[in-house]
């Protein structure tokens, strides 16, 4: 499946908040990418504020468009809050738990990771980045030296990130916990969600 490989920093600058690239590189420049960026002064209509925000949901994630409007329409299904759901959704994915775990250094890199096979879940091989982890499922980096070396080097890296209380991290043993499904003050702060639901209920 065909992913974004651009300038990644770039998609920082555009939003306005790290997403993507080197955090150091979006300090230096904050405003928005091109020759114009510095003295950019547009008005934004409705309808952009709500595709700006799907939009940059959508690269935190890094998930293609068809695939993150199926993650919507599941949402919507489903009972609560239609936007938290969605959230909760994209949240719980596996690579997204294994980037919150510290086991990559990126979701990007956990994605890798798990269809690369070096994740268990339950004891069971899933190498579908997209697999929803549930309440009391136990997440495990497989038992090889490759896989451990390498989620050992990331978890060193990953010390200033903060595992969020609905996981519990068992570092010695590369093993985790959910505890529970994540509440909504847990997930992507950065981003309105009912201007998304609002953006797709146009359609």
């Amino acid at each position: 499946m065909a992913r974004y490989i651009g300038p990644t920093t770039r998609i920082s600058r555009r939003f306005g908040t790290f997403i993507l690239g080197s955090g150091k590189a979006f300090e230096r420049r904050s405003y928005p990418p091109g020759v114009h960026g510095p003295k950019l002064r547009r008005k934004v209509s409705e309808y952009a504020v709500g595709l700006n925000e799907k939009q940059k949901l959508r690269y935190i994630y890094g998930l293609l468009e068809r695939q993150f409007r199926r993650v919507f329409e599941i949402a919507k299904k489903e009972r609560g809050v239609t936007g938290e759901r969605f959230l909760q959704l994209l949240e719980t994915r596996l690579d997204s738990v294994v980037y919150l775990l510290g086991f990559a250094k990126s979701r990007a890199a956990a994605r890798q990771l798990v269809n690369h096979g070096h994740v268990r879940v339950n004891g069971h091989k899933v190498d579908i980045a997209s697999y929803n982890v549930q309440a009391a499922d136990e997440i495990e980096v497989k038992n090889t030296p490759g896989a451990r070396q390498l989620a050992q080097r990331n978890l060193e890296e990953s010390r200033a990130r903060t595992v969020p209380g609905w996981l519990t991290l068992n570092a010695e043993q590369f093993k985790a916990i959910v505890n529970r499904l994540p509440n909504r003050d847990e997930m992507a702060p950065e981003v309105n969600e009912q201007l998304i639901v609002e953006f797709y209920s146009r359609f």
